[in-house]
């Protein structure tokens, strides 16, 4: 096509016609008008701390169920908590998928224990769990404690174990957390911010 300016000028006017028309609603086919349901009409909204890291943003949850008896809710959408102090709304990438690791069908709900020699896992029951860890932290401790040192001086020190306290916890447990630990005699704490 022999382009020159008055054709430029027709071609592009007639499409600045046909566009404005379109704009106005002169379509050539039927729309339909309807309104888009909001996705988070009917959720509840649960505030959470991203398990990660120890930053310990915070999370908006969104569950979708009506809170009877025998339903179970199922989240639909997670997002950045802006009223919160920490992260005001915004999320790293693995917080910003921590929906996918809720949603995993590979993400472990229940303890599991591999007997000594075994190859399998077998689930557990919770009291049973934290039986086992009691038995095995006192067993530890009743072996391996240090009451004095050298000089004769009371130390009481569990020098055989040690405890990773969670920073994405208050300062009230975490506090607690380290009085326990050492009232039991741990002298090796950390936390997972340094980790």
């Amino acid at each position: 096509m022999d382009m020159n300016r008055r054709k430029f000028l027709q071609v592009s006017g007639a499409g600045l016609v046909g566009s404005s028309l379109v704009a106005l609603g002169f379509s050539p086919t039927a729309a339909l008008a309807q309104t888009r349901q909001f996705k988070l009409a009917r959720t509840t909204e649960t505030r959470s701390t991203c398990p990660y890291c120890s930053v310990s943003c915070g999370l908006v949850i969104y569950t979708l169920g009506d809170k009877a008896k025998n339903v179970k809710p199922t989240i639909v959408h997670i997002e950045g908590d802006p009223d919160h102090p920490v992260n005001r709304g915004t999320l790293c990438p693995k917080g910003a998928g921590v929906m996918d690791m809720i949603q995993s069908p590979n993400r472990v709900l229940h303890p599991q224990v591999r007997e000594p020699g075994s190859k399998d896992w077998k689930r557990i029951s919770w009291d049973e769990a934290l039986t086992r860890v009691a038995k095995h932290m006192k067993a530890d401790r009743d072996a391996n404690l240090i009451k004095t040192n050298a000089a004769g001086v009371t130390v009481n020190r569990w020098n055989s174990t040690a405890l990773l306290v969670s920073s994405a916890a208050s300062n009230e447990s975490g506090y607690l957390t380290v009085k326990v630990a050492r009232g039991l005699g741990m002298v090796a704490l950390d936390t997972q911010a340094r980790i």
